[in-house]
């Protein structure tokens, strides 16, 4: 079963072997044919409305900017290089770089919802970076101001000769069942009496598999024993930069014991109730959008499309 969800498709050759050679990424840099994808404040530059596109700079106007602005390489896209580039220090940027009257710095997750899916994975590359190099600019290690590297690739401290490198951290999401009911449920902090139920989800402990994730967070949360585990997608979720590792599960018990610290709620739903949801046919059940990769776990498994265990 094949998914591309939302962030994920990125078409950008991220050229790790170009990164290494510094010479010709700085030649790249003021090449004619380079584009820029300017980000303020983890916004991304956006044109148009109905079909919105990402907007992309030329190495002309980014020199207009009379700034020193941090910029990282993402990749090649046929051939040319494109590259990130932080606006964030110019107080009024639509004002000061007069970039068009269609374009706007949109969140990037609303960006995400009128982006086609292959710009929406750039914006998570993009946004997951320049996050990245927004807090680690200081060695971890020693204190020591970081310089950025293969083109935004590495910060390497010169103090004590550590390199660090983009992270990304592993949640695990799922979709536990039994028999013809699957387990929703709200995070603590939601608001009282609402609707919205997902997928439970947690990060995944240093040392821990994927399915020993699944099963401890479900126990945690919910007091359910989970037996058999299986992987269905993942997603890339820059918020900052997670990866959500997607899989159902099956329960060995039903009784609910909720973590009152970790979570508002959690129930048992039956598969009708969750295909009226699906189809928008409840106000007392509601489920992520199709964005979300809990969106996909859900209506699969409420479709059929997911082989009983």
């Amino acid at each position: 079963m094949a998914h591309v969800h939302t962030f994920a498709g990125n078409p950008m050759d991220r050229a790790d072997a170009l990164r290494r050679d510094s010479i010709r990424l700085e030649a790249l840099g003021r090449a004619p044919d380079s584009r820029f994808l300017p980000m303020w404040k983890l916004n991304v530059a956006i044109a148009g409305e109905t079909q919105a596109c990402l907007k992309w700079l030329s190495v002309h106007e980014v020199a207009s900017f009379q700034a020193d602005l941090p910029t990282v390489f993402l990749g090649l896209l046929e051939g040319i290089a494109h590259f990130a580039v932080d606006v964030s220090v110019i107080e009024s940027p639509l004002v000061e770089l007069d970039l068009g009257e269609d374009v706007k710095f949109e969140d990037c997750r609303t960006a995400a919802m009128t982006l086609d899916g292959a710009e929406a994975g750039i914006v998570a590359q993009t946004r997951s970076q320049l996050n990245w190099h927004r807090s680690h600019l200081y060695c971890g290690s020693c204190g020591t101001e970081t310089q950025v590297m293969r083109g935004g690739h590495v910060r390497h401290c010169p103090g004590c000769e550590r390199d660090q490198f983009p992270r990304t951290d592993p949640v695990a999401i799922m979709l536990i069942t039994h028999d013809d009911q699957c387990l929703l449920g709200q995070s603590a902090g939601r608001m009282a009496a609402s609707s919205f139920y997902s997928a439970l989800a947690g990060f995944i402990d240093q040392g821990e598999a994927i399915e020993e994730a699944v099963r401890r967070e479900v126990q945690e949360e919910a007091g359910i024993i989970v037996g058999e585990v299986r992987y269905h997608s993942s997603q890339p979720w820059p918020f900052p930069s997670s990866l959500m590792i997607g899989c159902h599960g099956q329960a060995t018990t039903t009784d609910i014991v909720i973590d009152t610290t970790e979570m508002a709620d959690v129930r048992w739903f039956d598969r009708a109730t969750v295909i009226e949801s699906l189809d928008g046919r409840r106000d007392d059940l509601r489920v992520p959008g199709a964005m979300a990769i809990a969106h996909h776990l859900i209506n699969d498994w409420a479709r059929g499309r997911v082989a009983p265990f």
